[in-house]
């Protein structure tokens, strides 16, 4: 059986056995529960997605596929209804990422940590504004995403796990309490990256930058939040900066090679890693501004150091990167040292045979 081999045929036949026997039955039928993410939409109607395109194979491959078969998710049923051509939407609205939290905590805190109601007018603009945010696609966003109600009770999700909040906390996430715990301890540092990234959305700035092919960083290893890690890596990758910053180390006769762990990738590779090295920008822009980036806060590392620097929060600088390698080392050294040394027995001990 080919998964997802379905066509426009069969989950049309799906969906008139939808039609026909009704919701709950066509569900129990087939073992599907109700859909908690996704719909598919067909003349004007919503159908639950997985159970259609699980059923839809049964046309097509000779059996539908059982749920524990596939995933409803964008991976599996999503991706084949549309390539079907079918329109799916969501059925509720993706998780709040840091950078949403980040303004919303802003907002609580200058409240005086306590919650806003939907009709106030800083929940309302910052609801406006939120939409504006590139960090969810319009699949995933259904009618109310970040509509003022939503946007209210973050507040109050925030404001409740305050320390000196005396109720009953409402359901925040694990998210809410990290961003607000970072809040407490670094108000200022925080209330400025809440102000880089309002201000690269109002100015369009942010809105231009779309994910990087190899974007992996989650929420908690991006401190500053997805949109000013992506600026982040805008001024790592540009390639004017870059070749300026080869240029001062190679005319002051330095090498290139890895300001962590030494690593030299002509060495290594011959003519094809001459001249190769990646820049990393020491400066977290929260710090940095909206300035121009000077070659001094550019550090030439390799490829690993880079993702071992951006991998966990807080990230480290090269040079604290590279006291970490020479400590690991000497660890090592010692381990090998300590198991190449012969057993000597101690004064009086008879070696055991």
């Amino acid at each position: 059986m080919h998964r997802g081999a379905i066509t426009q045929e069969s989950v049309l036949k799906a969906i008139a056995e939808y039609d026909e026997l009704g919701r709950d039955a066509f569900l129990a039928k087939y073992g599907f529960g109700e859909a908690r993410s996704y719909a598919v939409v067909y003349d004007g109607r919503e159908y639950d997605s997985k159970a259609i395109a699980g059923v839809a194979h049964q046309w097509d491959q000779g059996r539908a596929l059982r749920p524990d078969e596939f995933s409803g998710g964008k991976e599996h049923a999503v991706a084949w209804l549309k390539r079907a051509g079918f329109q799916v939407k969501a059925v509720k609205n993706p998780d709040w990422a840091r950078d949403e939290i980040i303004l919303a905590c802003q907002l609580v805190r200058e409240n005086g940590w306590k919650g806003l109601d939907a009709q106030d007018a800083r929940v309302v603009e910052l609801s406006g504004l939120l939409q504006l945010l590139p960090l969810h696609a319009e699949a995933e966003r259904n009618e109310k995403f970040r509509n003022p109600n939503g946007v209210a009770r973050k507040t109050f999700d925030i404001a409740t796990r305050h320390p000196e909040y005396q109720g009953r906390p409402t359901n925040g996430g694990a998210l809410d309490v990290e961003v607000l715990t970072e809040f407490l301890a670094r108000p200022d540092e925080m209330s400025e990256v809440a102000r880089l990234i309002r201000q690269g959305i109002e100015a369009g700035e942010l809105q231009n930058l779309a994910p990087t092919v190899d974007e992996e960083f989650d929420d908690y290893s991006a401190p500053e939040g997805r949109l000013l890690m992506r600026q982040h890596q805008a001024r790592e990758r540009n390639k004017s900066l870059r070749k300026k910053k080869i240029a001062s180390v190679t005319q002051r006769g330095g090498q290139l090679a890895c300001e962590a762990c030494g690593f030299d990738f002509e060495q290594v590779y011959g003519d094809r890693g001459a001249g190769y090295i990646e820049c990393h920008h020491v400066v977290p822009l929260h710090e940095a501004g909206e300035g121009r980036t000077k070659l001094s806060d550019l550090a030439l590392i390799c490829a690993n150091c880079h993702r071992m620097i951006h991998r966990r929060a807080p990230w480290p600088t090269p040079a604290e990167l590279r006291a970490s390698i020479e400590r690991k080392r000497a660890d090592d050294r010692r381990a090998a040292d300590a198991i190449a040394r012969p057993y000597r027995p101690a004064e009086g001990q008879t070696p055991t045979p």
